[in-house]
């Protein structure tokens, strides 16, 4: 029995399929949040689970070869789509002319750089030297993606990594197709004809396509000639065909024509299409979690091991070289500082799109081979192009799995959990509470229309932005890095659910926090219906007039430590039950947000940030890190912000 065989049990008999089927969505479902839960790249735990999933079987045998491929591929497009609808054209403005090098002549770079290890180490014919080469270029969203949301770097290098990784996808595939339309010419003319050929119908293919189906779904959805029930199927149905239709017309043309589609959809201003971006995001994850779960459980260790030694040290070529060489040398003169050129070396995994079409290329090129009348040495070389590629997708992942975010973190361009806030509001009391958790060494970040608050807020030394919290400008051109919580302090109800609603998508229902309605009642005279609401801070009750009032009657926020000598009781005993605590800053120097259902009692070693009534000090209590009060001397607001 050979290695490969005896990786998997006898095979399923027909009527476990479905028990197959579903157990691969549940692994990959159950990766997903085991790498939650353990602070880890999901990709890690898909490919592991994906191994371990060898154990019930071929999904090659259950799934079948001629099938697996297309959904593969269709799965891919679907990917590519979101991929596409998360680029905006506002990022190019800092990132347009990075992007374009790393695509362009670092593309270039890589291709000639991992055929030449190809030629020289895998002693392949230059043709296949080069048709592994290009094949390699693609990363692809499938892999940048996970790790960008793992990761969550700097706005900058964030939006560069995003937009290399979804833009080279098709680069990357239309070149692996112009070479091996060269490879199986006849002749360097005609070679070079064919290859002119294929740019130029991809080109035109994809671009009018994409652009053509693009304008057709917005016309549709702007005349409401779609209704809502059927928006998301109508355009994953878009997507689907447009893909199949472009790939029939031209050869891996459809990634291009998605990717298009995408992008259009995204930067038009006609119609909303977060609730389509929604669906896509969710369905992505559901895909992405199927497809490595498949990748890893069809990639038996024997297949891996015909490449031998020569294949890891070409993977650490990849790796140490290749990668490093295409960055550095397409970036000079981009303005990119030391860091994120580092960063940026260290984001290269490949992908599905890797697996899918080095396994067709390599099936077609054998079979030209033979038809040739090739030597066997050259037809073995041609079968090794799938085992290389596959050990290069589960070398890279690894290995940019491991190391990527703590290079980010050590680079000081990205925080696993950041502890910043974001604050819709900017009154005199949200201003005094800003100041103190800025104090306490926290990024804060506040947004109100009020031009007069703003204005205090900057003479604070508080970073601010006058500007509605629920428009387009806070996410799209202010920079939110490090930031991870809302709080939306206005004394508008309405406006602190909305902007909950938009930011949920951005820090997760978890980090957005509203103050208690003013008018706490229920059903036809809430201001805002519960379900609607962000988490409520600090208590129940406690809404933005009941802190207005008491701030205003003399109240402070105070930052103050927690000690043996001086516990929680002590400082309930010295500041009475109208005490509110609003922070909680622990050992480790996280900020934990206090909210109506927090129930924990503060212990030593601890800092509270809390809302107090003015008391005479007393002596045996001066430990504590109480902050001064606001300027007495600077006004309030006479005005309710509403943003």
């Amino acid at each position: 029995m050979s290695l490969s065989e005896s990786c998997y049990l006898p095979p399923l008999s027909p009527e476990y399929y479905p028990l197959y089927l579903a157990g691969v969505l549940g692994l990959g479902i159950a990766a997903q949040w085991l790498a939650w839960r353990l602070h880890l790249p999901s990709i890690l735990l898909l490919l592991a689970f994906g191994f371990a999933a060898q154990l019930a079987g071929d999904p090659d045998d259950i799934i079948g070869k001629d099938l697996l491929f297309p959904i593969v591929s269709l799965s891919v497009a679907v990917i590519l789509f979101e991929g596409g609808m998360s680029l905006k054209f506002s990022e190019l403005r800092e990132a347009g002319g990075v992007v374009l090098r790393l695509v362009t002549v670092g593309a270039a770079i890589c291709w000639g750089l991992a055929g030449l290890a190809a030629y020289f180490i895998m002693g392949f014919p230059i043709e296949l030297a080069a048709l592994i080469g290009a094949i390699l270029v693609v990363t692809g969203p499938t892999v940048i993606a996970p790790l960008l949301n793992y990761i969550r770097p700097a706005r900058k290098v964030g939006s560069i990594a995003k937009w290399e990784g979804i833009v080279i996808d098709p680069i990357g595939a239309v070149l692996a197709v112009l070479v091996y339309e060269a490879v199986v010419a006849t002749g360097l003319n005609e070679a070079f004809a064919v290859a002119l050929l294929a740019i130029l119908k991809t080109l035109v293919v994809g671009l009018v396509l994409g652009a053509f189906s693009a304008a057709t779904l917005i016309l549709l959805l702007r005349r409401f000639l779609i209704p809502d029930f059927l928006h998301n199927a109508s355009i994953l149905a878009a997507i689907l065909v447009v893909f199949a239709v472009s790939n029939a017309i031209q050869p891996e043309s459809g990634l291009l024509t998605v990717t298009v589609l995408g992008i259009l959809l995204a930067n038009q201003k006609r119609i909303t299409v977060r609730h389509i971006f929604e669906f896509k995001e969710n369905l992505r994850v559901l895909l992405i979690s199927c497809l490595f779960v498949v990748l890893a459980a069809r990639t038996s260790p024997a297949e891996i091991a015909k490449v031998g030694w020569q294949g890891l040290l070409f993977l650490l070529l990849l790796i140490v070289i290749v990668r490093p060489a295409s960055v550095l040398l397409s970036t000079i003169g981009s303005g990119l500082n030391w860091r994120q050129k580092t960063f940026l070396c260290f984001m290269a995994p490949r992908g599905i799109v890797a697996a899918a079409v080095s396994s067709v290329f390599a099936f077609e090129i054998v079979e030209e081979y033979v038809h040739r009348g090739a030597d066997p040495t050259t037809i073995a070389q041609a079968e090794l192009l799938a085992p290389l590629a596959l050990l290069v997708i589960v070398g890279t992942v690894t290995f940019y799995g491991l190391t990527a975010a703590p290079i980010a973190r050590m680079l000081g361009l990205a925080s696993p959990n950041p502890q910043g806030l974001l604050i819709a509001g900017a009154d005199r009391w949200v201003r005094e509470l800003g100041k103190v958790i800025h104090d306490a060494g926290f990024q804060v970040l506040l947004v109100d229309t009020n031009y007069r608050n703003i204005s205090a807020a900057k003479m604070a030394g508080l970073p601010a932005h006058c500007a509605s919290i629920l428009s387009d400008y806070v996410t799209e051109e202010i920079n939110i890095g490090g930031i991870g919580r809302l709080l939306a302090l206005t004394a508008n109800d309405e406006v602190n659910a909305l902007a909950c609603q938009e930011f949920i998508h951005l820090f997760g229902r978890k980090e957005v926090y509203q103050l208690a309605a003013w008018d706490s009642g229920s059903g036809r005279r809430a201001s805002v219906s519960d379900h609607l609401r962000g988490r409520v801070l600090f208590s129940e009750g406690v809404d933005f007039y009941v802190v207005a009032r008491r701030f205003a009657a003399g109240a402070q926020i105070k930052k103050t430590s927690l000690t043996a000598e001086f516990t929680y009781a002590d400082f309930l005993k010295r500041y009475g039950d109208s005490a509110l605590v609003m922070f909680i800053i622990d050992e480790g120097k996280k900020l934990e947000v206090r909210t109506a259902e927090s129930t924990a009692t503060p212990k030593p070693g601890q800092s509270l940030i809390s809302l107090v009534d003015p008391v005479k000090p007393a002596p045996e209590e001066t430990q504590s890190e109480d902050v001064a009060p606001e300027d007495e001397t600077e006004t309030e607001s006479q005005s309710p912000s509403s943003s």
